[in-house]
């Protein structure tokens, strides 16, 4: 799996984002023995949230915008752990952790995560499968609609 995972991204029409600063004391991503954690991610493109606000029926963000910018919240993550490893020594997607900003009544929450979920597979295919949890959650930093946050495996 040595080039395949940059390969894929290329084949996917996939460029990685710049790594988003962090919005507090905290690193983006920490390497600890054969894994790599990264931070929670928030779906920043081009140094800005896309929407703000909690996600539901009546809401001021759509689950199916919500599942988008999950997936972008992913992308951000998967900088984090390219600029400190490299992307291509992720050998497993072992975990993935999901809040969404959840209005009153919304149970959604799986659905929206799926945006990171679908992503890691296109992305890593067999290795992409991860435990995972979808959290909804009153607010998030910033007023983010969703954050995302991995742990993987890399190689030595």
């Amino acid at each position: 799996m040595a080039t395949a995972v940059s390969a894929r991204l290329g084949e996917l029409g996939i460029t990685l984002p710049p790594v988003a600063a962090p919005v507090a004391a905290y690193v983006p991503a920490l390497r600890s023995g054969d894994l790599v954690f990264t931070s929670g991610q928030l779906p920043f493109t081009d140094g800005e949230l896309p929407a703000t606000g909690s996600v539901g029926d009546g809401a001021a963000v759509s689950a199916e915008d919500a599942k988008d910018y999950a997936r972008t919240a992913t992308l951000n993550a998967l900088a984090a752990v390219d600029s400190l490893v490299g992307i291509d020594k992720v050998v497993q997607v072992v975990k993935v952790v999901g809040f969404v900003a959840s209005a009153p009544g919304f149970g959604g929450q799986p659905g929206v995560i799926n945006g990171a979920s679908e992503l890691l597979g296109e992305v890593f295919g067999e290795a992409g499968a991860h435990s995972r949890s979808a959290v909804g959650v009153a607010e998030l930093p910033l007023g983010s609609p969703v954050e995302v946050e991995l742990i993987v495996r890399v190689a030595e």
